[in-house]
């Protein structure tokens, strides 16, 4: 009997989770931001180089350049999460320095793009990452709002870029 009622509890808990995320909208626009030390020219090479991001991101485990495609870069990026195909869209140097990627993934039940800038402030630069997203599942919608947070790896991915140049940084 027990575990009758905890069957349906937990197929009542999930409904509750999916009908929060129907009301959820499927697109979401966030930004986050740092602010460091150096000069735009001394980070943005460091941004722009995706193969190298490992090199200072410990959250990452791999990097790898696949085929392009339409004539786009595209790169297999890889954390605990799982791997993702990252098609880059813009690369535009200093002055108005903008990295824009973009999941190259039509089958997964998110998507999106990022947006890196990277622009001069004081005598250093800040840094910010946008993210334009798309989530198509109202379960991974609710997930994605109520238990990751939608900053969670763009705040991960600028505090790892902090420690690269020695700063301890808190994205804001």
């Amino acid at each position: 009997m027990w575990i009758a009622g905890v069957l349906g509890s937990l197929v009542g808990l999930i409904g509750i989770v999916a009908v929060v995320g129907m009301a959820l909208p499927r697109e979401h626009v966030a930004t986050r931001s740092i602010v460091l030390k150096q000069r735009p020219g001394e980070v943005w090479p460091v941004v722009a180089d995706i193969a190298e991001w490992p090199s200072w991101n410990k959250n990452l485990k791999r990097v790898e350049r696949l085929a392009d495609r339409e004539g786009r870069t595209v790169y297999l990026v890889e954390d605990s999460n799982g791997a993702l195909p990252s098609e880059v869209l813009q690369v535009t140097p200093p002055p108005g320095a903008m990295l824009v990627t973009r999941i190259a993934d039509p089958d997964l039940p998110f998507g999106g793009t990022w947006t890196w800038t990277v622009a001069p402030e004081g005598e250093g630069c800040r840094v910010s990452i946008t993210e334009n997203g798309s989530v198509s599942n109202p379960v991974f919608r609710f997930v994605s709002r109520f238990v990751m947070g939608h900053h969670r790896n763009m705040d991960s991915y600028l505090k790892e870029l902090g420690r690269r140049f020695g700063e301890a940084v808190q994205p804001a």
